[in-house]
């Protein structure tokens, strides 16, 4: 299929116009007096909190009785998103190119010259026209793929998230809309960075009401963006013949027109509506998803980034205990080579030892306690025991009061010298023992510490794979840039864990980008 006009669907939504709408005209401001008078619709604004990093703009009132439909809106900064929000409001209040005026609810942040200005915070447009069947939710995201980078759009990601946890109001999803400029001959990276971040967003379920919004149109069918869309292989809606649903849209309504162009001026307004009609036929037949499988998967996508963060702290962890044991086998080492040989200090140490005595006189020694006991004095001969100084055979004098069998009379006697001698040094010894308990108790320490942060490494590098595997089964678009952004480190941490089963699931899905990725290059080339 290569025009909208073949989808059957139902008869457009706007039910009753009031002539010119002449009281949304008295509630708006005047912007420009020209052809067409613009003018901006007087709203209610909710600026966010920092829990909520969303806010609203409502018009009117909502019609609890009233069917609601609710659309997100995803394009690169420029496509015109701005521009297409108007022009649904416009078609929901029953404008027409003969009542020559136009209504805005902001201004076309297109025309914007820096990316830094544009907002990073999704907007929710309530837009409640008591003339229209319908009450209509917007969800504008910000310009993903801007100059903001990628960490911009991680929190875009978070704010749909928080959005879907905190407003009631969004629980269900009617279309989700990919913008991009029908002129296109190719996709540039940032566009192919964004149709993985939408399809990354929402579960498998979402892509029967994923369409394209083509801006910029010249009502010729857009072929080379479409062949660009499909060898990209965008999971979205399709028709009976398996051709992309598309709606074409020329972003030219709100311009003054000089009267001799009157007739570009009806084309391109007939071609906007026209595209326009056919939208709201679409959302009016098609059906809504609930967004609680896009909960889950941006909650999962959230899940897994944390995960990834606190595994990577984890290795680095891992590597400074690493680092720190080396250190500590090192500093071991060291202190065992210094205590070989044994420290050791010269010592002044006391000795005994025999010498003659001054005289012929005779002394009676100890033989076990080095002791003079008789000297001088000793003048008896017969038998040591008999020695005055014995008693019951035992000396009364030396020490150990040994046996009179361990003395000796002769011309000697001890006397008490000193000399140099090698001592190990105690103290010395000591402080190298306590360093080196120290220093094994320490060892000891990091050893275990490393053990527990292997185990945690374990634990964390299966709960990332989990989520990985969760997000292939609910997700859109399995291989979304979240995962592969982080692949290659998780695949290394599987691999040091021997576990080849999960490193080849987490390969396939690293080919299965890496073909797609070759499969866009080459239709880009041609």
């Amino acid at each position: 299929m290569t025009d909208v006009q073949s989808i059957s669907h139902g008869e457009q939504s706007v039910t009753k116009t009031l002539s010119h709408n002449d009281e949304i005209v008295k509630k708006s401001i005047l912007i420009e007096d020209g052809s067409p008078a613009r003018y901006r619709l007087q709203i209610t604004t909710e600026d966010p909190d920092e829990s909520k990093s969303y806010r609203k703009k409502i018009f009117g009132e909502r019609d609890p009785e009233k069917s609601h439909k609710t659309i997100l809106l995803v394009g690169e900064t420029g496509t015109g998103k701005t521009t297409l929000i108007n022009a649904m409001i416009n078609y929901m209040c029953g404008v027409k190119r003969e009542d020559n005026i136009w209504f805005e609810i902001q201004d076309d942040q297109s025309k914007e010259t820096s990316a830094h200005s544009q907002t990073s915070i999704i907007t929710v447009y309530g837009v409640y026209i008591p003339e229209s069947s319908h009450d209509l939710t917007i969800i504008d995201t910000p310009g993903y793929g801007d100059t903001r980078g990628i960490e911009s759009d991680r929190e875009i990601a978070k704010s749909l998230l928080n959005l879907c946890k905190s407003d009631d109001l969004v629980d269900e999803i009617d279309a989700v809309c990919f913008v991009i400029k029908a002129d296109q001959n190719r996709l540039s990276d940032r566009q192919k960075y964004i149709i993985d971040a939408v399809q990354s967003l929402f579960g498998s379920d979402v892509a029967e009401n994923i369409v394209l919004l083509l801006t910029h149109s010249d009502g010729f069918p857009p072929k080379n963006a479409l062949t660009a869309i499909k060898e990209a292989e965008v999971k979205c809606a399709v028709d009976d013949k398996k051709q992309l649903i598309y709606f074409l849209f020329n972003n030219c309504q709100s311009e003054t027109f000089k009267e001799e162009y009157e007739t570009i001026r009806k084309q391109s307004w007939d071609l906007s509506y026209k595209g326009m009609r056919e939208f709201f036929k679409f959302i009016d037949q098609i059906k809504l998803k609930t967004l609680k499988i896009m909960k889950a998967v941006l909650q999962k996508r959230h899940e897994f980034e944390l995960k990834i963060s606190s595994l990577q702290a984890c290795v680095q962890n891992i590597e400074q205990k690493k680092k720190e044991l080396g250190n500590s086998e090192t500093s071991l080492h060291k202190l065992k080579e210094e205590t070989h040989p044994i420290p050791t200090k010269d010592v002044e140490v006391s000795y005994k030892e025999k010498v003659d005595t001054a005289s012929a006189k005779k002394a009676m020694c100890c033989t076990v306690c080095e002791e003079n006991c008789h000297y001088p004095g000793c003048s008896w001969i017969c038998d040591i025991k008999g020695c005055q100084v014995m008693k019951s055979n035992q000396c009364t004098v030396c020490r150990n009061k040994c046996h009179y069998s361990k003395h000796v009379k002769e011309a000697k006697i001890y006397e008490e010298k000193t000399k140099t001698e090698k001592r190990i040094d105690e103290d010395l010894k000591k402080k190298h023992e306590d360093k080196i308990t120290f220093a094994l108790s320490s060892k000891d320490t990091l050893e275990k510490e490393l053990q527990e942060l292997e185990k945690e490494k374990l634990m964390k590098v299966m709960d990332a794979y989990h989520c990985v595997e969760t997000l292939g089964i609910i997700a859109l678009n399995a291989d979304s840039f979240t995962i592969l952004e982080h692949i290659d480190f998780l695949i290394k941490k599987l691999k040091e864990i021997n576990d080849p089963e999960k490193v080849e699931a987490l390969e396939n899905i690293k080919k299965t980008a890496g073909q797609k990725k070759h499969k866009s290059n080459a239709t880009y080339n041609k």
